[in-house]
């Protein structure tokens, strides 16, 4: 997927000679839709007769302009896009996801009439300001735009459209704000396509050894600080879990760190992303139907990795460390075995009841080594970590886990504002005395009841007083809630909460 060239223009939409020019109506509480261009409200009048066209959120009309008859409209195709009613109710958050919605609607047209060059007109809305207008649509049109065809063969007779090369936004006043705005979403929304692409590689494509090659690229292109451990240094250092969980396989295990320093940091956040490439189950093997799926339980590991892309290009004044624990989960002669006894990297010793369990074990090491080395201000973990998340939030939401409530509101909020909603879910010491174990300090399982909750209270024996989150994005990596702009497969959730995270962290601390 190339990338795609982005212009702010402040040039009248009628001279634009492309392939579609969108304008996004809003819906009346009364009468008939409405725009400002007399030719425009004849169409729109005409249309709206015959029951075409109203305004309503996602409902599309597309004109043919006769560029001799229609007073100056170059454009090939003109679109019409309902984004729906006002409402003054609906608050900031509402009105960018709406607009992110609109985005994914242009998205899908643009790829239907195979269009290579595009405007959209940015509308005004009460209630949000140009600036997250032009943001949030074009994170829509880029996201809705993604696509993956590495593995398929060209087809001579139907040639595959590869996406848009120019995006063109038209404002009325294209100001610095808007412009930066405008970056602000396109970066946001390329990282997220690159944790979609890492993702979508499959197990034989994709290894602990590819998470180490994204990040020394990154590293390369960014000016950050990469260290790959190999195997023999987790047994230098101890980290049992991420051993053990190896041990099945014959891809040795790498745990990626990826560092941002600016020259003048006061804080550190530490992010922790599970980088499990193929889970098999071990030997707790899971049922064959669906376990295709399980290529995607890297995906925490991609989501942290393509953060890191953003905070290279945007430079910001705190210091973010990326860890990536990467390694498959497969069953041999070798394998990890229900009822061993591990033991990690900071002397916690935990008795293993099911392999399939395997993610809290390379995570608990990868925070605790994080956090012992970089003592950071705060550490986020994200992982496809339970099927229990699905049972209690669907595809809908990502369960959210925390000892810090200041430090949970700031992901509620960053979720909130980049339509990738987070629920918290509760910790306590009930949750954790499920996980005691009568052989060791604990176990990795903690009864059929509140999966998603025991799993995060294993993680937290591992993070002592730092303030600490973790994301159960099981439900939400692939499968997720059906939008205009996220595809089947994996969405690329987590990465655009996390770089709002990072631009609106201060520097007060937790």
């Amino acid at each position: 997927m190339e990338a795609t060239k982005l212009v702010l223009s402040g040039k009248n939409p009628e001279t634009f000679k492309g392939d579609l020019l969108v304008y996004c109506l809003e819906q009346p509480t009364k009468g008939k839709v409405k725009a400002d261009h007399p030719l425009i409200n004849n169409w729109l009048k005409a249309h709206g007769k015959l029951g075409e066209f109203s305004g309503k959120t996602g409902e599309t009309l597309v004109l043919y302009p006769d560029k001799n008859q229609d007073e100056g409209f170059k454009v090939k195709r003109l679109m019409f896009l309902g984004i729906g009613k006002s409402d003054k109710k609906l608050g900031t958050s509402e009105l960018r996801e709406r607009c992110r919605i609109a985005g994914g609607h242009v998205a899908a047209q643009a790829m239907r009439v195979k269009a290579d060059k595009i405007m959209v007109c940015l509308p005004e809305l009460d209630g949000i300001k140009a600036g997250d207008v032009a943001e949030t649509i074009v994170e829509g049109v880029i996201l809705g735009d993604y696509r993956f065809l590495k593995y398929k063969k060209e087809d001579k007779d139907e040639p595959s459209y590869n996406g848009l090369n120019e995006l063109r936004l038209y404002s009325n006043d294209p100001t610095i704000t808007v412009r930066k705005n405008m970056m602000s979403g396109l970066r946001s929304a390329q990282a997220a396509c690159k944790a979609r692409d890492m993702a979508n590689e499959p197990g034989n494509g994709w290894t602990p050894a590819s998470f180490a090659a994204v990040g020394r690229d990154l590293a390369e292109q960014y000016g950050l600080q990469c260290t790959v451990l190999e195997r023999a240094d987790m047994e230098h250092l101890g980290m049992g879990g991420l051993l053990a969980v190896n041990q099945g396989s014959v891809e040795p295990p790498k745990m990626v760190i990826l560092e941002y320093n600016p020259p003048k940091k006061t804080q550190t956040l530490l992010l922790v992303g599970k980088g499990l490439t193929f889970d098999s189950g071990g030997v707790s093997i899971k049922p064959s139907a669906g376990m295709e799926d399980m290529k995607y339980d890297m995906c925490g590991g991609a989501a942290v990795l393509a953060m890191m892309q953003a905070v290279g290009e945007e430079q910001p004044d705190v210091g973010v460390i990326a860890i990536v624990p990467a390694t498959d989960n497969m069953p041999s002669g070798a394998a990890l075995k229900p009822g061993d006894i591990i033991t990690h990297y900071n002397g916690i010793t935990s008795e293993v009841v099911n392999t399939d369990a395997e993610g809290r074990l390379i995570l608990a090491d990868a925070m605790a080594y994080g956090i012992k080395k970089f003592k950071p201000d705060c550490v986020v973990d994200l992982a496809t970590l339970t099927g229990a998340v699905i049972v209690g939030l669907g595809h809908h939401y990502t369960g959210l886990l925390g000892n810090n409530d200041e430090l949970v509101k700031r992901l509620l909020r960053a979720g909130k504002r980049c339509g990738e909603p987070l629920w918290r879910l509760p910790l306590g010491s009930q949750y954790s005395k499920q996980i005691e174990s009568k052989v060791a300090d604990i176990k990795n399982t903690g009864g059929p009841g509140a999966g998603t909750i025991t799993a995060a209270a294993y993680l937290e024996k591992f993070v002592g007083d730092t303030p600490w989150a973790h994301l159960d994005i099981a439900g939400t990596a692939w499968n997720y809630t059906e939008k205009s702009y996220v595809p089947q497969g994996p969405s690329g959730v987590g990465v655009r909460t996390l770089i709002e995270f990072i631009r609106r962290w201060r520097k007060t601390g937790i």
